[in-house]
């Protein structure tokens, strides 16, 4: 069976960037812990996806995405100041591990939705926190192989994500 809309796909891939000059992995899933999804949903990057059409299990693939068609660019934007307080514990204090250059962490906004935030500069009443996502500005390379190709229930397809093994469990 070859990889289409409304078929569940497993993959196992190793996903890398280039940071000055080296390649580095970001993600790497294995036979045992693969990657599962519903094609054609929306929910990946529609130029992965297009790399991966017509495939069939046992197919290998190596590819790149242009951070254009990946993550986008990062924008000047994304990068606020959250005043230090909002990081303070229960005695008032923050804790400056937590708080180092580089350090990505959880944040969520008065309407209670959740962002990855990385700590992008200190100051004595104020952390500036980019909120660009960590991919932007970078190529990604993708390298793998299909390992399955099936069908999706109509479970699946009405919910619009994978059950059962590799997927989600109600």
């Amino acid at each position: 069976m070859q990889i289409e809309n409304r078929t569940v796909v497993t993959l196992k891939y190793r996903l890398t960037v280039d940071e000055a000059g080296q390649e580095m992995e970001v993600e790497q899933t294995t036979p045992e812990q693969p990657f599962v999804f519903l094609f054609g949903t929306g929910g990946l990057l529609p130029e992965f996806e297009k790399n991966l059409e017509g495939k069939s299990p046992g197919d290998t693939f190596d590819f790149r995405i242009p951070a254009e068609n990946g993550y986008g660019f990062s924008d000047p934007q994304n990068i606020v100041p959250v005043p230090l307080t909002a990081f303070h514990n229960e005695e008032g204090k923050a804790d400056m591990e937590m708080l180092r250059i580089g350090n990505v962490l959880p944040m969520s906004d008065s309407e209670g939705n959740h962002y990855q935030a990385r700590v992008h500069e200190l100051n004595v009443d104020h952390v500036k926190m980019d909120f660009n996502h960590p991919l932007a500005d970078k190529e990604l390379h993708f390298a793998g192989e299909v390992l399955d190709v099936r069908l999706a229930t109509l479970e699946e397809l009405q919910h619009k994500h994978v059950h059962g093994e590799g997927g989600h469990q109600h």
